[in-house]
């Protein structure tokens, strides 16, 4: 047999020598952390002695490829002759780059027509020579083709060849200028088939993942990621109990993602905060990695304020970074006893004669809680929480590690769990930095959106500094702090506590100085009508349980406290009440109510009452009586767009007209009951006024106050003015009736409005039955027959029946239906059969 040579070029030797060339590169890529936002290629095996195993067993293939016999084509038995004279012949005379020819023969196995395990021992000897750095990526670019067959390979059967391919796609596009290429070839495409299989191991779904992590750099492949079906197996890919780095792949392709708005709404709708939140919770494991990059994601996430909301509904807030330096002020009380954090004591069994100098008493304030205690066992959930959470952020702060000088760099916002993160928020709130507490109470303000988050501040203190730093020079600490007190007093429980600890003066003060028509005057209107509630007062009379869950009823809701704000406080002051009287005059609607319920709540008492009499109150009202909107409220009709977004405005400017005449109308009432200004009130003009509002279009629940109202005016002359009881039966009292007809799912209900309606019709009064049909009464009237009892068909009937002897009430009846009710009642011989069948005979059939 003749001896084969083998030729230069297809010595597998050759090639050896310039993979190993690239070692010391490789592995400086492989030991490189990942950045955060492209994923080197890395493979838990990807040591050059595996990648020796890999290669010979590639020799092989070369080696039956490129070896023939001369007489008759017979194979070699493939053992090279002299590989090491070969090596020793390729150090001596070869080029460094004299191995890119050898890529390029691999790049050939990698076609269609051969084998698939040619294929496959290619793709994989790619995938370690790709390793060697970027010059290895570019050898292998030169021929645009491999990428094609690359992506080829993601649809083979062969577990290696889809994570070869897959990583040697992730190698390639790490390379910024290859990246569009990649995407172009249909990479994206085939990722996505390849993960929906049903079982991949963990090395093919990590070299998956950190290819779509690279492809995501770019913003117009972020879309096009999106897009996709890749969203739900990613949010799967994160509860991967098998593999960390898969969980950290999905990660770090998700905050990617989220960098482009245009994804967000598609990305929550998927569900991708509630995984996502789970990784930042104290009781969950994670690595460092995947914490970071949920934190990334989730900050993109919450730059929409509803998506902000559903981050706190899965335990978490945004919490402002100020900067270390902002620290250094704080000076926590090391010489005292522990306290709760909202500043009431902490009944403990007082080892120490006198707490730790350096704190340790209040920083391991636990240890104190014995089990044996029974007023500690009972400590509430919400002031444990407070404890743990404001002993964490204090530890921090004196170690000087609550925060980074890099966090502080990379962005405005940190996330935290609500525990820590309502401590961190009251912390800052205790230091000098006026920009930092300013930060801190404008996140209150943004948190406080339900009542365990406003309950949460005020167990941690948060109450107590921010009405300490109401009265600052600084007209942004005042803003501010207004603002986080107006949210945390939407809560009963909240308010009760922010009036104990004396913010009346405080905001009397702030009022006075303030503009009119201004935004801090509007949230001090709405913290003292929530404080100075006159509802609560009524309620307080007839209510001494608990209300709603809370502790107290509503007798301790409204103490002593309020009256003695005002007999000892700024309440008595004059100008105060001129203040009031001019919001009223002058302001909108919203504070025009604000300032008419306050008042109305100082006007229960009479020496509050002659203060505001002596202010010109009555001429407040009728501005408010009078204004401008009641004149051309009815005359607006639609017929195009832009006309239907002004309806919608003026639906709204509706409402809150309706809700500052119904107010101003129960302070004037409340008025009434003084003689003074009963001897100086102009009767008639506010009785045509109120009248002319209680015709308008205001919603009907505001009409029962301006119905109440007219009443007690009527009365102030000891003579009724039947003109008044008319207004008030066909504007309030039949529309109420229809509403309840309508509404209630009080079968009781609904039979006494129909049995009161049949009162008011068999008046025999014209305005009446025409107010009835006006406001849909016998459409009304007629569905309740159908299933009401023999008393709500009784009464229905007799209102039918008077309707019925005005012919342009016919039709209306017909349409509603009534033909085959009174057929009912007649072949029945129901009570009053009589009367339908007459009724029937009237109809036009």
């Amino acid at each position: 047999m003749m001896s084969v040579t083998t030729p230069p070029h297809f010595k597998f030797g050759i090639f050896i020598p310039q993979i190993q060339s690239h070692v010391e590169t490789s592995s400086m890529i492989l030991k490189t952390s990942r950045t955060r936002r492209t994923f080197q290629n890395s493979h838990p095996s990807s040591s050059f002695n595996s990648l020796n195993v890999k290669l010979r067993s590639v020799r092989q293939v070369i080696t039956r490829i490129s070896c023939s016999s001369d007489s008759g084509g017979a194979f070699h038995d493939g053992t090279p002759q002299k590989v090491s004279d070969d090596i020793s012949d390729y150090k001596a005379n070869s080029s460094p780059n004299s191995g890119d020819a050898y890529v390029g023969m691999f790049i050939r196995m990698l076609g269609l027509d051969n084998d698939i395990l040619d294929r496959e021992q290619a793709v994989d000897a790619l995938w370690k020579y790709s390793l060697g750095g970027k010059q290895c990526v570019d050898a292998i670019m030169k021929s645009r083709g491999s990428v094609f067959l690359t992506v080829n390979l993601l649809n083979s059967e062969s577990t290696i060849a889809c994570e070869a391919a897959a990583g040697l796609l992730r190698t390639i596009s790490s390379v910024n200028i290859y990246r569009d290429f990649v995407a172009e070839s249909g990479a994206i495409q085939e990722i996505t088939s390849l993960l929906r299989r049903p079982s991949l191991t963990s090395e093919i779904k990590e070299q998956s993942l950190c290819l779509l992590a690279n492809l995501s750099v770019d913003e117009k492949l972020r879309l096009q990621i999106a897009n996709t079906d890749l969203l739900p197996l990613l949010i799967k890919f994160l509860d991967d109990e098998e593999d960390m780095k898969v969980i950290e792949a999905s990660g770090g392709v998700l905050a990617n993602l989220a960098l482009s708005v245009d994804n967000h709404k598609l990305m929550v709708e998927t569900g991708v905060i509630p995984p996502l939140a789970k990784f930042l919770r104290t009781e969950t494991e994670g690595s460092k990695t995947i914490r970071k990059e949920a934190k990334s994601a989730l900050l993109e996430l919450a730059k929409d304020d509803y998506y902000k909301i559903l981050l706190i509904e899965e335990g978490l807030v945004l919490v402002p970074l100020v900067g270390p330096g902002a620290y250094t002020s704080f000076r926590p009380s090391l010489y005292q006893w522990p306290s709760l954090p909202d500043g009431s004591e902490l009944n403990l069994k007082q080892t120490p004669k006198t707490p730790s100098r350096f704190g340790a008493s209040e920083l391991l304030v636990g240890l104190h809680l014995k089990k044996d205690d029974d007023k500690i066992s009972k400590l509430e959930e919400a002031k444990k929480n407070a404890i743990v959470g404001r002993t964490q952020q204090q530890f921090l702060a004196r170690i000087g590690a609550i925060e980074t000088e890099t966090e502080t760099e990379n962005g405005k916002f940190t996330i935290l769990p609500w525990v820590d993160g309502v401590a961190r928020m009251v912390l800052i709130l205790e230091l000098e930095d006026e920009s930092a507490v300013v930060k801190a109470a404008d996140a209150i303000a943004d948190v406080a959106i339900s009542e365990h988050m406003r309950s949460s501040f005020m167990e941690a203190g948060a109450v107590r500094n921010l009405i300490r730093i109401i009265d600052r020079e600084s007209e942004s600490v005042r803003f501010s702090a207004v603002r986080a007190l107006e949210r945390l007093s939407v809560s009963n429980e909240v308010c009760k506590r922010i009036e104990a600890e004396g913010v009346l003066d405080h905001l009397i003060t702030l009022l006075k100085n303030s503009d009119a028509n201004g935004d801090l005057t509007c949230m001090i209107l709405n913290i003292l009508a929530r404080i100075l509630d006159p509802s609560k007062q009524m309620k307080s009379k007839f209510y001494d349980a608990p209300v709603n869950g809370t502790k107290n009823g509503w007798n301790e809701t409204r103490t002593s406290t309020s009256w003695q704000t005002i007999q000892e406080g700024d309440l008595l002051d004059s100008t105060f009440y001129s203040r009031l009287v001019e919001i009223l005059k002058s302001s909108s609607f919203v504070l025009q109510a604000k300032a008419a319920s306050v008042l109305e709540f100082l006007a229960t008492f009479e020496t509050c009452r002659d203060e505001i009499v002596s202010c010109d109150i009555e001429s407040a009202l009728d501005s408010i009586f009078q204004h401008e909107f009641f004149n051309g409220m009815d005359s607006f009709d639609t017929e195009s767009e832009s006309e239907f977004k002004e309806l919608e405005r003026q639906t709204l400017e509706t409402e809150e007209a309706g809700v500052a005449v119904s107010t101003a109308s129960r302070l004037l009432t409340r008025l009434l009951d003084s003689h003074h200004f009963k001897k100086t009130l102009n009767v008639s003009h506010l009785t045509k006024s109120l009248r002319k509002i209680l015709a308008s279009k205001i919603p009907l629940q505001n009409k029962d106050w301006v119905a109440a109202c007219l009443i007690k005016l009527g009365s102030q002359n000891n003579h009724p003015n039947p003109i008044i009881n008319t207004d008030i039966i066909i504007h309030e009292t039949i529309p109420r009736l229809i509403q309840q007809i309508q509404d209630s799912d009080s079968p009781r209900i609904q039979e006494t409005a129909v049995l009161e309606l049949n009162r008011i019709v068999s008046e025999g009064v014209v305005e009446y039955n025409r107010a009835v049909a006006n406001q849909g009464g016998i459409f009304a009237v007629v569905k309740v027959m159908e299933e009401g009892s023999d008393r709500v068909v009784e009464g229905g009937l007799a209102v039918l029946y008077g309707l019925g002897m005005e012919a342009e009430n016919h039709p209306a009846m017909v349409a509603a239906g009534v033909v085959p009710v009174l057929r009912r009642i007649v072949v029945c011989e129901m009570l009053d059969w009589v009367k339908a069948l007459h009724l029937l005979r009237m109809l036009p059939t």
